[in-house]
């Protein structure tokens, strides 16, 4: 489906919804019956709803039935309080939200209105700083060049600024003219994917009569994000309200179901069992004890022609009595016990990081005892047990290995010297190294340019070539600057192929303004760049180079690039552009024409990244090891570094300790042959040597697909395992694969590429790193450094697991004991249903676990009113097995419980007191 919006055009606001957001949960008119309905899904409290209708019958109720109504009314107040105050305090943010004034244009006349009045189709003035109200698509900045940047940290969590363009036919419009543009956008209807946008743009005369001009997600600029070092900017309103990205995403997380909780609701259901067999023998026993003893008692004026559903009421006696032996109050008691253990997780100063002055922080306080029960962690590799902070060390150029004596390619004499002396194959190297990126320069007013990219490394490229003398100066939507050895180029910027998971490379193509070639430059994974090398060219010594840089932990980049020919690029330019406009199958179609373009390549060499262990990696995942828990990697790097990473972090163990089962394989029987191999040796393994085995996402995707089993089985046999090449969605195919032959799942990571696997786990943990806080934000826990996870499982999930077992424990023994009780003087009362405590000592015991112990006198005929009033404590009960009421017959709620304080006295010719 497609939507068009009708840019300053009224003709748009009766179609699509206004600008007004709402997270809130509930209204006035559904909230009692909502709140009710989610409330009574649960198991215990269906129960207890069917224990407090029971007692309404008077006929068999021993206790007032405000033993049991009243709890479950404060129960369900406490909790619908709870959920009403989220959901007002969710409400007033809304309201202010929608209610900040936002500057629109209207036929060129700017006006002040409410946020949430905003339409689509409505041009919407921002200024520097400003929150981006809607989803727009930009059309005019401040900026000669027309490129802005926005902070997009609220919505997907990257720190990172991003660089948006005006489109190219609205890249000549003056301010004036944006004020009165009119135009259509076609695209499609909302969704809530944050990193895509395919659609086209079509201005109207009189301003400007144009073909359709494809939009991508870099000429959006989207709600909850920022307008950063910009002095204005303006855009058209495209999706607004809760049909924005921003909106489409929010959603509240399904709640996780605890070890604790799922085990409480087994013994529930067990002891609910228990109970129904109790029930039917005491039942049964009092209706033949009433049958053929208590009928022959008088004074129990047993009626000698019952109703007909008078074989029930002793059963059903029984079953009131026994409804004590499920705790009413064990859930609210633990809620409220889980949320002071998440406090103590944000309060716990060892868990402070004070270089980034994060502290730890429980986003979920369902779930904490679950930490002390891990079985299973599994953990990114960049930025998690590494600090992704990424310096350039080493590099290869034309076959010659730089910075290897000092491990500092920058410091190499002999990259210096060829780098004065412009060597061809190193100026080319460093052009690409400058110009195939995303990097936006920034200079500051002292003249010194600072890099803010998406990538870091990217930054940490272009910042290496600025020290070799290739400086990035000035760079926007069409052109850029380089500087090198004192001397100016410019190249005009004719198109980004941009970098996708499933290409794992980037490409420019840029022309020389001074020479006029036009050149492709590329970047990227060594099987995605190698493969694609020109005819006749040796690539056996970068293989071998990637090999080594691999094994010393260092992250690699294969850059190349080729001369295109000007028929070549226009022809392609033109089938470029004709994907880039479709709204089908767009990237696929880009895929395509982008794999026809980058042939051919030069190899200009291989570049290596440092990216350094964090402090106390190595002592945690060995500690936790220790502990008894299995610890996997999934990363989507090279295996070989994904390998001398596991080492130096103590994940595995170096022969002879430890062994390396590798899974891999040319076709898919050989991949499953070395599965088989792999099982087999796992079986055959002894204890005390450390196994583990690794394996790249190509493999998994056809183990998953032909023999899932036993990886299966291999996966509950290995203790580590190392997972290269991995996608988000097989990191989450992992983290559910385990936890599908239950085991208890916690995921760890940095980045938006691993939010699927922290929502996947059991539990999810989100580093607030330097690739921003999508993940911490998507997490139940977050932390600011991996050697906290130590911490939050060994100290606070271990004293969490051990509360609430002993909470639960305490209240399910209690419940028992008290019921047993009651069970006991069932048999010195004749099985007639009567409750040994009074109503004010169950309630009581109901909503906080006490009971008041009471003195109980069947009395008869020759008792007086002065005995009674002398003892307080004295139950008095009539012939029927009725209590009196103490205070007024008008105030008697059917055989309810009372202390005898002062009561109406009730004579009756033989003495009895009866009702």
């Amino acid at each position: 489906m497609k939507r068009f919006v009708y840019i300053n055009d009224d003709s748009c606001q009766d179609s699509y919804c206004d600008n007004r957001i709402s997270n809130t949960k509930y209204n006035l008119w559904n909230f009692l019956p909502k709140n009710l309905w989610e409330q009574f899904r649960r198991f215990m409290n269906q129960y207890f709803l069917l224990i407090a209708c029971l007692q309404l019958w008077s006929s068999i109720t021993p206790v007032s039935p405000a033993t049991t109504w009243g709890p479950l009314a404060i129960i369900f107040i406490v909790s619908a309080s709870k959920e009403a105050w989220d959901d007002y305090n969710r409400y007033l943010s809304d309201k202010k939200a929608n209610e900040r004034e936002v500057l629109v244009v209207k036929d060129g006349n700017h006006r002040q209105i409410k946020a949430q009045d905003i339409h689509v189709g409505n041009i919407v003035w921002l200024y520097q700083n400003d929150e981006i109200p809607c989803d727009l698509v930009l059309i005019g900045t401040s900026d000669p060049q027309g490129i802005c940047y926005v902070e997009t940290a609220a919505l997907d969590g990257e720190t990172d600024l991003k660089t948006r363009i005006v489109p190219s036919i609205c890249a000549n419009l003056s301010p004036d003219q944006l004020g009165r543009v009119k135009g259509v956008v076609e695209c499609s209807n909302p969704d809530n994917d944050i990193r895509r946008f395919d659609a086209n743009m079509r201005l109207f005369p009189p301003i400007i009569d144009s073909e359709k001009c494809p939009l991508t997600i870099n000429n959006t600029l989207l709600q909850s994000c920022y307008l950063r070092y910009t002095e204005w900017a303006c855009g058209v309103a495209v999706y607004t309200g809760n049909q924005t990205k921003s909106g489409m995403s929010r959603g509240t997380a399904e709640p996780k179901l605890t070890a604790a909780d799922a085990m409480i609701d087994k013994l529930t259901v067990a002891i609910f069992m228990f109970q129904i067999v109790v029930v039917l023998v005491l039942g049964f026993a009092g209706n033949i004890w009433k049958k053929n003893q208590g009928l022959k008692q008088w004074y129990l004026l047993y009626p000698v022609e019952g109703p007909w559903y008078d074989f029930l009421i002793i059963p059903l006696r029984f079953e009131l009595l026994c409804s004590i032996m499920i705790p009413i109050s064990v859930k609210v008691t633990l809620d409220l016990s889980k949320g002071v253990y998440a406090k103590f997780i944000d309060w716990d100063e060892q868990m402070f990081d004070r270089e980034t002055c994060t502290p730890a922080h429980s986003a979920n306080t369902a779930i904490s005892e679950d930490l002390g029960q891990v079985e299973y962690v599994l953990s990114d590799k960049t930025g998690t047990l590494t600090e992704n902070r990424m310096i350039f060390r080493r590099c290869c150029i034309s076959d010659i290995l730089y910075g290897e004596n000092n491990e500092d390619a920058l410091k190499d004499a002999r990259l210096l010297d060829a780098v004065s002396r412009n060597d061809p194959d190193i100026v080319k190297f460093l052009m690409v190294m400058a110009l195939c990126n995303t990097v936006v320069p920034i200079k500051s007013n002292d003249g010194t340019i600072t890099y803010q990219a998406q990538s870091q490394d990217e930054e940490a490229l272009v910042t290496a070539a600025s020290k070799l003398n290739m400086v990035l100066v000035s760079k926007d939507s069409n052109t850029a600057e380089i500087s090198f050895n004192g001397s100016k180029f410019y190249y005009d910027l004719l198109d980004i192929l941009e970098f996708t998971s499933d290409r794992k490379r980037m490409s420019a193509v840029v022309k020389d303004v001074q020479s006029g070639k036009i050149l492709l430059l590329s970047k990227g994974a060594d099987e995605a760049i190698l493969p694609r090398c020109h005819q006749g060219q040796q690539i056996r010594t970068y293989l071998e180079t990637v090999e080594m840089y691999s094994q010393l932990g260092l992250r690699t980049l294969c850059l190349g690039w080729r001369e295109l020919e000007e028929d070549e690029y226009k022809d392609w330019s033109k089938t470029f552009q004709d994907a880039s406009c479709s709204l089908e199958n767009r990237e696929r179609k880009i895929a395509e024409v982008c794999h026809r373009l980058e042939q051919d390549l030069q190899i200009l060499g291989v570049s290596a990244i440092e990216d350094r262990l964090q402090d106390g990696v190595p002592e945690t995942i060995k500690l936790l090891k220790s502990a008894g828990i299995n610890v996997w990697m999934l990363t989507g790097d090279k295996q070989h570094t994904a390998i001398q990473i596991g080492l130096l972090c103590n994940l595995i163990a170096p022969e002879p300790n430890g062994q390396l089962l590798s899974i891999n394989g040319k076709t898919e029987h050989d991949v499953l042959r070395s599965l088989e191999r792999a099982l087999s040796t796992m079986k055959s393994m002894s204890v005390t040597k450390d196994c583990a085995f690794v394996l790249d996402g190509w493999a998994l995707e056809i183990i998953l697909k032909h023999s899932k089993e036993s990886f299966t089985k291999l996966a509950m046999l290995s203790r580590t395992a190392i997972c290269c090449r991995m996608t988000p969605l097989q990191k989450a195919q992992l983290v559910g694969l385990l936890k599908s032959v239950g085991y208890l799942t916690l995921a760890i990571g940095d980045g938006g590429n691993d939010v699927r696997m922290i929502q996947e786990a059991n539990i999810g943990v989100g580093i607030s790193g330097r690739e921003g806080l999508q993940a911490a934000r998507a997490a139940d826990y977050s932390i600011g450094k991996f050697k906290f996870l130590k911490r939050l499982i060994l100290v606070h999930g271990r004293y969490s697991y051990n509360r609430t077992a002993f909470i639960s424990q305490y209240s399910f023994y209690k419940s028992l004991l008290i019921c047993f009780i009651q069970i006991l003087f069932s048999f010195i009362s004749g099985l007639s249903g009567t409750s040994l405590f009074n109503s004010i000592s169950l309630m009581a015991y109901n909503v906080f676990y006490t009971s008041l112990p009471v003195t109980t006198i069947i009395f008869d005929k020759d008792i007086s009113e002065e005995t009674v009033l002398q003892y307080p404590q004295i139950l008095l009960y009539s012939q029927s097995g009725r209590l009196l009421n103490p205070t007024t017959f008008a105030g008697w709620f059917g055989r309810s419980v009372y202390h005898i304080k002062h009561f109406n006295w009730c004579q009756r010719g033989d003495g009895i007191c009866h009702v």
